[in-house]
Order: structure tokens, then sequence, then C-alpha cells
């Protein structure tokens, strides 16, 4: 053990040893997460545009010619049934991942942060914030999102002021012949109409409606922040792991033969060729820190203005005049989508985490 209580590194990775290659995974890594977050961002840009639909269909078209037709029905029928069906494979793969993220935390971080004496309450924190996490999942998988049927179309009819640009009156839907009440969308994957429709998420494998949109957001919300958190703990035991053993004092023999100090780069390959599992981990908890952090900042100004992620997508295209279930004269001005549903921030959260037409229904059942 070195002074302070912290675990000793094995003598032959010391970094003065000369026998460190050099590594470009650092600069692999950075391009990676680069491309990420600029793909992750231009989709976005690009969802609201025709841009997207036009690479899409252009790079089918393109690995038609290359792939076997019998390869492209197979990759078809498959992404069909992940993402056009409801299954639980997505609630499997999240279970496993998030399984395997606690496991490596408490094998590898958990152990060295004790014997460096840190808080308590900051290693606990992340299996306290999993088992909120986990509750909060249950309950956006398993809570009925706002399903219209015959017995409530009445009532959901009056929740919501029908815009008559994205939402007009006396329409119905083709599939289930009910009369659409405002903000309500059919989904495809669990057909059925659903209440104030947000989305439908594969990882819980139910939409995201009026009566379950709360539990998303707190279970989405308790996942950033344990990604976050984990992050922190790792960095921070890394650092002080560094400082302890004054391993940036340290000097090393480039590919010259020439002593050269320790920089920030090569001491991060230095501890990747120390702790890989460690540094792997936060490496991989930092890229979901940042997805699900951008995410759920979305999501929040989404519940912020009182939108719904439908809404949002077809904002820019809700004019008049385009609307195919209502006839317009030619001379009709074209009218842009306004959110008419927004009445302040507070408002506007009250309305997600306390939906009125929920506790309306469940009196008017009782």
């Amino acid at each position: 053990m070195l002074e302070g209580g912290m675990p000793e590194l094995p003598p032959e990775n010391y970094p003065n040893a000369g026998n460190i290659p050099r590594m470009d995974f650092l600069v692999l890594f950075l391009s990676y997460l680069a491309l990420v977050l600029i793909g992750g961002v231009m989709i976005c840009i690009c969802s609201k545009t025709h841009y997207l639909k036009g690479l899409v269909r252009g790079g089918a078209q393109i690995f038609s010619y290359i792939i076997p037709e019998c390869l492209q029905r197979a990759m078809l029928g498959l992404l069909h049934y992940l993402f056009h069906t409801r299954n639980h494979t997505f609630i499997i793969l999240h279970l496993i991942l998030q399984g395997m993220v606690y496991t490596e935390y408490t094998w590898e971080i958990f152990g060295y942060c004790q014997e460096l004496e840190f808080s308590s309450y900051y290693l606990f924190l992340p299996y306290l914030l999993l088992i909120v996490n986990l509750f909060f999942f249950t309950l956006s998988c398993v809570t009925d999102p706002g399903t219209i049927t015959k017995a409530n179309e009445l009532l959901f009819l009056q929740v919501y002021e029908f815009d008559e640009v994205m939402f007009p009156r006396n329409v119905r839907c083709s599939t289930c012949d009910l009369r659409k009440p405002a903000r309500s969308k059919h989904c495809s994957v669990c057909d059925r109409c659903v209440h104030r429709f947000d989305h439908h998420c594969v990882w819980v494998n139910n939409c995201i409606g009026a009566w379950n949109a709360r539990f998303f957001l707190v279970y989405l919300l308790t996942l950033t922040a344990s990604a976050a958190t984990m992050a922190i703990v790792s960095t921070v035991f890394l650092v002080r792991l560094v400082v302890l053993s004054d391993l940036y004092l340290e000097t090393y023999v480039d590919d010259l033969g020439h002593f050269q100090v320790i920089d920030t780069i090569f001491l991060i390959q230095y501890m990747f060729l120390t702790f890989p599992r460690i540094v792997f981990l936060l490496g991989f908890v930092l890229v979901l820190s940042f997805l699900l952090g951008g995410y759920l900042c979305f999501a929040l100004y989404l519940a912020a203005t009182n939108q719904t992620t439908n809404e949002w997508y077809r904002g820019d295209r809700a004019w008049c005049q385009h609307c195919p279930h209502v006839a317009r004269p030619l001379s009709a001005k074209p009218q842009v989508y306004r959110n008419i549903h927004s009445h302040g921030l507070w408002s506007n959260l009250r309305e997600i985490f306390l939906p009125a037409a929920a506790a309306h229904y469940e009196r008017k059942k009782k």
C-alpha cells in the first residue's frame, strides 16, 4: 500500500520504465465521441426538415444494390420486430447494461474508494439512485399512458382545446374509429390512441402519454444522475490516485530516448494501461451522461413549454392548407402552428405531474 492507504501500483507499470507504447486510443475515443455528439445534433436539426428522409432513402437505395435480397428481408424483419412491435428486448437489454455497469462499479471502484476513505454518502449515492430509477422505470413500463376508449372518449374530448391547425375538430381515427381528442395520436406499435401522446419508447416498451409522462421524466432524471454520479466518483478516484502517488511528477523515455515530463494525454494513457476497466467504465458513463443529459434537457424544455415530442416534431409542418382532414380554399392564408396550451412554467409542470384528466377519470369509474 502506498502513502494514504492507496492501492500500490505494480513496479513494472511505472511510467519511467520506458515500456509504455504510444497509444492513439485517446484520439480515437475523442473522435468517436465528437462524431456521436455531432451526429445527434444533426439528426435533431434534420429531423424537422426533409433532408434526413432524403438521406435515409438514398442510403437505403445504395445498400439495396450491395446487400443480398434475403439478407435485406431478414434485416427488415428484425427491425420491424424491434421497433414496430411491442416486445421486451430493449427492457432486457436495459437491465443487462445497467447490471453490468453497477457490477463493474461495485467490483472495481467501490473497493478502491473505500481504501482511499471516500465518503460513504458519495459511494452509496449511485445505489440510491438505482433504486429510485428502477421504481420509476417499472411505473413507466406498466402504467397506462392514457388509452382512449369508447368509455372515456367524451371525457378526453373536453380536456384540451382544438387549435384547428395540428389538431382539427371532428376527426376520427381510421384505425380505432374514435373521435380524436386534441393532442392525441394513434400509436402504430401499441395499436391504440393515446391521450396527450408524446412518443413510443422502446426502452420501456410503452407509449409516453398524459398518465405516465411524470414517471418517465423522473426515470430519465435519475438515470442521468446515476451515470453522472458514477462518472464523477470514477474521475475523483483516478485524480486522487495520481496526486497521492505523485505520478504527475514522474518522467518517461520517449521514442527518441529523451526524458519527458508526463503530460495529461500520456497520463490518461498510462491510467488506461494500469486500470483499463475503470477508465473504460468512465468513458462509457461519460458518453452516457452527455447523451442522457442532452435528452433530459430537451424533455424538460418540452415540459416547461407544455409541448410533446410529437407536437414539436410536427410543429413547423402544421400549415392549415396542408392538413389532410380539413378542406381549405386556395385563397386562405397559411397559418403557422402556435402552441396554445402553454400557460406558464408552473402551470405546465403541474399539468405534467398532476394530470387532472386521470384523477377525474378514476373518480368517474368509482
